[in-house]
């Protein structure tokens, strides 16, 4: 049994606080419960920039809805659609950290896929990575780094496989993915 089939999340729209900017991305687990990454490429002024994320970005003004910001985003940044995927749920909203100019608050949707397709990422995508998520379940490669952010040397949480660096929000996301999986 997939964990996609064991996870029950909610498909409402989350709430949100009215101040702040909004964004939304697409957890996708593909036919074997992996999921997928993108490396961000490297832009001056993108607090994300070369980071490994979740694809996805900022909402739109013409966006009816944050669940298709993330549909939208997708699409944009691998060429993927997902009107064939299952909509398995929404994880909680996370805030981006505190000490940005203007806060962001982001939205998870989950998704499964059937098949890989071919993808095709844009200007903003360096690479694409598909890992199990068994992996994470059983906790491996997780450790600590070090980050430098405003001054300031933190170490924080972290997982390293295959040559990639999660941490941060995206991180976050897979926390709260294994803590339901766990539970169901």
């Amino acid at each position: 049994m997939s964990v996609t089939d064991r996870l029950r999340l909610p498909t409402d729209v989350p709430t949100l606080p009215p101040e702040g900017r909004r964004a939304a991305v697409s957890v996708i687990f593909g036919p074997e419960d992996e999921l997928l990454f993108i490396h961000r490429a490297e832009r001056v002024g993108d607090l994300w920039s070369g980071h490994m994320a979740f694809p996805g970005g900022r909402e739109d003004p013409d966006d009816p809805s944050l669940l298709h910001t993330a549909l939208r985003e997708t699409h944009e940044e691998l060429g993927l659609d997902l009107s064939g995927a299952t909509l398995v749920g929404a994880l909680s909203p996370l805030s981006s950290p505190r000490g940005v100019q203007k806060v962001m608050q982001v939205v998870p949707w989950v998704f499964r896929l059937p098949v890989w397709p071919a993808l095709r990422p844009n200007e903003e995508v360096a690479g694409v990575s598909r890992l199990a998520f068994g992996r994470f379940l059983a906790r491996e490669a997780r450790g600590t780094f070090e980050y430098d952010w405003q001054g300031t040397t933190w170490t924080l949480p972290c997982v390293r496989l295959d040559g990639t660096l999660l941490w941060g929000m995206t991180l976050r996301m897979v926390d709260e993915l294994i803590e339901h999986a766990e539970r169901a």
